[in-house]
């Protein structure tokens, strides 16, 4: 292979797409890396795209011990392959060649405990480790991605250079990347990142459902109405995206493309995480675990085909119909539904963000979170700036909703957001994303819950004692022969 006359700067082992475009777009902002693959067809075709793409500064080794003595000291090589034992494989080839001071870089989506732990056995080793989330898919690896990097400071250190030009660039707020914190944090918040992803996801596919199936939108329609939505306070790449995808004629036939998708969304495990976490934690993160549940409603395609003829069978068509709709007002009510959701989701996330940061001793800046969302990832969007704002004006912000810009954007648009969840429970439509975003905003904004009749429950049958609202500290009532006596 073509050597490098003098040691590259950084390495980067793992040459999927993901992997060969981070590769040229580190190359291209002007600094030599050296790149590895197990299978060497990878590195061929990298370095291939290298010279066609601008005779970037890449360098290609088949062999692992070549392609770290490649490195300049202290070597930081960045990993990019398939989370878990792969991550570690890859960890044990390269660093039987590693020396002390050494940098090693996952930029997976690992679960961070994984990274926690190669971390403490790495400083073992005198090396140092860092997890880093990356965001944006291919486009944004190779234009410029969201970065979320967490574990040894010193480690970022001697990366930040490369990792600030490599960033997606915001005009006014910078390059989209930031320390994160200690240990995992970098994968916990590109986890949640990716919960918060599901979310969006799902509300837009709910907000389609309903323009489609009880607004009958076309495709044509659908399209214009999500390109205009994406000059207004819903701008974001999500948007963008589904206003394309509406656009798309299918090659194989007539119509649209979208329309020939199976219905059946996959998931490689991120949002389950997320769900699993906010439990752990006892933080309510309905939206996003909505979102998830809908996925995995999505895959059982055979048994909805069906109910679906069980129950047209006893009278119920796909669509309730009889719904009269003023398709203009039904097109800015779903717009407002969609954004007010989506306060809801980000809030869920945040607040389950600054759970793990207070249990782990983290200290995340949840403004600087949105700031570096702004731009490169997959969940960027112009809303994520007025988050920014609101964090800035409050650090401590309990919760989004009660930020008084955000309050205010709610109370605007709640009846719209009534009106559509209505609408789609009449239609039998499914909204569980809108639906638990609403039930969470009207459970945070009451002073009171039924909850006290459950706890009064909880004591009844098991004894677990309640508080009283009026009178301090922790009862009990023998409430079982009370209402043995009342009834006798």
């Amino acid at each position: 292979m073509a050597a490098a006359t003098k040691p590259t700067r950084i390495g980067l082992a793992g040459l999927a797409v993901m992997g060969q475009n981070l590769a040229l777009n580190i190359a291209e902002k002007g600094f030599p890396i050296s790149v590895y693959n197990r299978s060497t067809s990878k590195v061929d075709e990298t370095v291939e795209r290298a010279k066609k793409e601008g005779d970037l500064p890449l360098y290609g080794f088949h062999d692992p011990e070549s392609f770290v003595k490649s490195i300049q000291k202290p070597r930081v090589i960045i990993m990019l392959v398939k989370a878990g034992s792969p991550v570690d494989q890859t960890i044990k080839t390269l660093s039987a060649y590693l020396e002390k001071g050494d940098c090693i870089i996952d930029g997976g989506n690992e679960w961070y405990e994984n990274t926690e732990r190669r971390e403490k056995a790495m400083a073992e080793l005198g090396l140092l480790y860092l997890g880093m989330g990356v965001s944006g898919g291919e486009e944004g690896a190779r234009n410029g991605p969201s970065m979320m990097p967490g574990g040894s400071f010193e480690a970022f250190k001697y990366i930040e250079d490369i990792l600030l030009k490599v960033a997606a660039q915001v005009p006014d707020s910078g390059p989209c990347v930031t320390y994160i914190g200690k240990g995992g944090s970098g994968n916990f918040v590109k986890m949640v990142h990716n919960g918060i992803e599901y979310g969006d996801m799902q509300l837009i596919a709910e907000a389609y459902d309903v323009l489609k199936s009880v607004g009958k939108l076309s495709n044509e329609e659908l399209h214009s109405v999500f390109a205009e939505w994406n000059k207004g306070e819903l701008l974001s790449f999500l948007i963008e995206i589904t206003a394309d995808i509406f656009g798309i004629k299918d090659d194989k036939g007539e119509g649209y493309l979208v329309d020939k998708v199976l219905d059946k969304t996959g998931m490689k495990g991120t949002g389950k995480w997320t769900v699993q976490q906010a439990a752990d934690l006892s933080v309510a993160a309905p939206t996003i675990a909505s979102s998830l549940d809908a996925r995995f409603l999505s895959g059982l395609k055979e048994e909805r085909v069906e109910a679906a003829k069980v129950f047209k069978a006893g009278g119920f068509g796909d669509i309730l119909t009889g719904q009269v709709v003023d398709k203009k007002q039904l097109i800015d009510d779903v717009r407002q539904a969609l954004y007010a959701s989506k306060i809801c989701s980000y809030a869920q996330g945040m607040n389950l963000i600054r759970a793990k940061s207070i249990e782990k001793g983290w200290d995340l800046k949840l403004g600087e979170l949105a700031r570096i969302w702004k731009g490169g990832c997959i969940i960027r969007a112009v809303f994520l700036d007025w988050i920014k704002k609101a964090y800035d004006r409050n650090p401590d912000l309990a919760n989004l909703l009660v930020d008084p810009e955000f309050a205010k954007e709610i109370i605007e648009r709640q009846s719209a957001w009534r009106r559509v969840v209505c609408l789609a429970i009449n239609s039998g439509i499914s909204t569980p994303g809108m639906s638990s975003s609403l039930a969470y905003f009207d459970t945070y904004r009451r002073g009171r819950l039924p909850a006290n009749l459950v706890q009064a429950q909880r004591d009844y049958f098991g004894a677990h004692t309640y508080e009283r609202v009026d009178v301090e500290g922790s009862f009990h009532t023998e409430w079982f022969k009370i209402a043995r006596q009342l009834k006798n």
